[in-house]
C-alpha cells in the first residue's frame, strides 16, 4: 500500500515539488491555461516556496511535448561570464571553485520561463507569476524540510547579511509552521509583472518587456553592481546577450516506448545509457529490489555515470559522443563488464580513452548541496510540460533589495579547463537537473523528473522500471524504496568521490543489504524514507482509458492534483 493514492483525472494533471506550486498550476489549468502556462506558474512558485533549493534567478531546464508530438527542450542554463579568465580557479584558488559570486553564471530561469510562454503559452508573465508574488508577499508556512535545510546550512547563510535577513528572520532558524515572507523577492517579481502589463494589450510585447526588465533594466543593473562590488565577473553585456538555447532532445526506443531526455549539456543522456545497459544485462525474472536486481541496475548506473564523467560537457565547446555511447555495439561492450558476483568497487574505466586518476575522499557522507525541485503538467489538449528549476541559496549571496541569488551553478563546472565540463568563458556547466518524458507504446506520455543532484537519474531509472517493468501504479512506483550509488566524482564542488559507496533506504531488508555488501558494495544505510533519495514526480496518460494518473513523492512536500 502507498501512503497516498495515485490521483486520476480526464482533463488535466499536475505534480510539483510543493503543494502550493501544484495548486498554482492547477488554478491556471482550471482558468483555461495550457500545460506550458501552468508549468511556468508552478516553476516560478517553486522559486518562492523552496527558496533553499530553487531561485528565480537560477536555472530552469524545460522539456515540452505538444499535442501533435513536437518535442523540444529549453536549456534554461546560463554560461560563464565572458570576462572570466579560464585559468582563474587553477591559478588563484588552488584548483577549487570557492563559494560566493565567483561561481556565478548568467541567470537563466527568467528567460527560460518567458521563452516557454512566448513559444507555446497562452498567458502573460504577470498571469503565471501572480501566485508566486502572493506567496512571497503574504508568506507561506515553513515546512519541516525547509526548517531542517536552513538549520543545516545556517553557518553558510550567516556569511552574508542579505542571506541572513531572509533565511534567519529574528536571527534564528525559522520553525515549522511559522510564516516565511520574502518581501524583496515579491517586489522584484511584481516589478517584472508590472513591466509586462505596462507594455499594453499584446501578450508578446508584454513578455518582451518582462524580459527587458530583468536582463537589461533595473534588475540587471542592480545584479551587476552587486556582483562587481563583490569581485564577480558578470556584466550587463552577459545579461543582455543571454537567450536559453532551444536544444535538440535525445530520443531512443525501449520495448516499444520512446524515452526522451535533454542533451549532454546536462546528465540526461546518462539515463538513456543506463536504461539501455539494463536492457542489455537483463532483469527479466528478477524480484523487485532483490539483491540480484539492485546489483545489476547499480552496475549499469555506475557505467553510465562514469561515461558522464569522461565525456559530458557543453556541446558548443566539447564533442560529446552521444550517438556512440548509445550505439548498441558500445552498450554491449560496456555491459560485458558487469559481473553478478562482484561490484566494480570503483568508477569503471573508460572505453577507448586513457584513464584519469580520481582522488577518493575519507568523509563519512557525501556533501549534499541543497538544490532543485521539479514540476510536470499534462493538459486536455495533450501538451506535456516537464521542468527541473534549481539553484540553492546557501553558497552565493542574495542581491540586497532584490531577494534573488544569481545562479551559482558554476559549482558544476570543473576548475580545470581541460576537463570536458571544465571552466571557460561563455561555456555552460554540466547540469544535473534533467527533465524527461516517456512516450508509451500506446501513445500516452509520462513527464517525470526529480531533484537530487547525482541521485536524479538513479531515482528516475528506478521509478521508470517500477512503472513500466514491474507494472506499479505511479504513486506506488514513486514510494518504493530506492538506492543510490556515489562511486564516481560528485557533480558539485568539491567533487567528492566515494568508491563503491551504495546508499540504501532502510525499507530494503537487512538480508538484501548484507548480500549487496558481500558482492563488494560499501553499504550506507539511509532512513526508511529520506529526501536524499530524490523526490520523483510523474504523470502517466493512458489514451485507451482516457485517464491520466499523477503521483508525487512524500519524501519532500510534493503533491499531485488532477481533474
Amino acid at each position: 500500500m502507498s501512503h497516498r493514492p495515485t490521483v486520476y483525472g480526464t482533463r488535466h494533471a499536475v505534480s510539483a515539488g510543493h503543494y502550493l506550486a501544484a495548486a498554482a498550476a492547477f488554478s491556471i489549468l482550471e482558468g483555461g491555461g495550457n500545460a506550458i502556462d501552468a508549468g511556468c506558474a508552478a516553476g516560478i512558485a517553486l522559486a518562492v516556496l523552496q527558496p533553499d533549493l530553487v531561485n528565480f534567478a537560477g536555472v530552469a531546464p524545460i522539456m515540452i511535448r505538444l499535442g501533435d508530438g513536437t518535442t523540444e527542450s529549453i536549456a534554461g542554463l546560463g554560461w560563464w561570464p565572458k570576462a572570466l579568465p579560464a585559468d582563474v580557479f587553477m591559478r588563484a584558488h588552488g584548483g577549487k571553485i570557492p563559494d560566493g559570486v565567483l561561481r556565478t553564471v548568467v541567470p537563466a530561469a527568467p528567460d527560460a520561463w518567458i521563452t516557454a510562454l512566448r513559444r507555446h503559452g497562452t498567458m502573460r508573465f504577470a498571469d503565471v507569476a501572480a501566485p508566486a508574488i502572493r506567496f512571497a508577499k503574504d508568506g507561506f508556512a515553513v515546512y519541516p524540510l525547509l526548517e531542517r535545510s536552513i538549520a543545516a546550512h545556517e553557518h553558510e547563510y550567516r556569511r552574508w547579511a542579505s542571506n541572513t535577513a531572509i533565511f534567519l528572520p529574528n536571527n534564528r532558524v525559522p520553525r515549522a509552521g511559522e510564516k516565511f515572507v520574502q518581501s524583496d523577492l515579491a517586489r522584484t517579481l511584481q516589478f517584472i509583472a508590472d513591466a509586462d502589463r505596462a507594455a499594453g494589450p499584446d501578450r508578446l510585447d508584454g513578455l518582451a518587456a518582462a524580459h527587458h526588465a530583468f536582463y537589461r533594466g533595473d534588475v540587471a543593473r542592480e545584479i551587476v553592481r552587486f556582483q562587481q562590488q563583490e569581485g564577480g565577473y558578470l556584466s550587463m553585456a552577459d545579461l543582455a546577450e543571454y537567450q536559453s538555447a532551444i536544444e535538440p532532445v535525445v530520443r531512443r526506443g525501449w520495448r516499444g516506448h520512446e524515452l526522451i531526455t535533454c542533451g549532454p549539456w546536462c546528465q540526461g543522456p546518462a539515463l538513456q545509457q543506463a536504461l539501455a545497459l539494463v536492457e542489455q544485462v537483463g532483469i527479466s525474472g528478477l524480484a523487485h529490489n532483490s539483491a540480484d536486481y539492485l546489483h545489476r541496475i547499480v552496475a549499469c548506473l555506475n557505467l553510465a555515470l562514469a561515461d558522464r564523467e569522461y565525456h559530458f560537457g557543453d556541446p558548443r565547446f566539447v564533442d560529446v559522443p552521444v550517438d556512440h555511447l548509445l550505439d548498441p555495439a558500445t552498450i554491449a561492450r560496456r555491459a560485458a563488464a558487469v559481473r553478478d558476483d562482484r561490484a566494480f568497487g570503483q568508477m569503471p574505466a573508460p572505453l577507448d580513452l586513457p584513464n584519469r586518476a580520481h582522488a577518493s575522499t575519507d568523509a563519512a557522507l557525501p556533501r549534499v548541496e541543497a538544490d532543485t525541485s521539479y514540476c510536470c503538467v499534462v493538459d486536455r489538449w495533450g501538451n506535456a510540460f516537464s521542468a527541473t528549476p534549481s539553484d540553492g541559496s546557501g553558497n552565493v549571496p542574495v542581491v540586497p533589495g532584490l531577494g534573488i541569488t544569481p545562479s551559482g551553478r558554476g559549482s558544476q563546472s570543473r576548475p580545470d579547463p581541460s576537463h570536458p565540463a571544465g571552466v571557460a568563458p561563455g561555456k555552460r556547466p554540466r547540469l544535473t537537473p534533467n527533465p524527461a518524458m516517456l512516450v508509451t507504446q500506446a501513445g500516452g506520455v509520462m513527464p517525470f523528473g526529480t531533484p537530487g543532484g547525482d541521485v536524479q537519474i538513479q531515482a528516475m531509472l528506478q521509478v521508470l522500471l517500477n512503472v513500466m517493468h514491474f507494472g506499479m501504479d505511479v504513486q506506488s512506483a514513486i514510494e518504493a524504496p530506492r538506492v543510490a550509488s556515489y562511486s564516481f566524482p560528485s557533480s558539485f564542488a568539491p567533487y567528492e568521490y566515494f568508491p563503491g559507496r551504495l546508499a540504501v533506504e532502510g525499507r530494503i531488508d537487512q538480508a538484501t543489504r548484507d548480500e549487496l555488501a558481500a558482492r563488494g558494495h560499501t553499504i550506507q544505510t539511509w532512513p526508511d524514507w529520506t529526501w536524499l533519495a530524490g523526490s520523483v514526480e510523474a504523470i502517466l496518460t493512458d489514451p485507451v482509458s482516457g485517464m491520466m494518473g499523477a503521483g508525487a513523492d512524500p519524501r519532500r512536500p510534493a503533491y499531485a492534483i488532477a481533474s
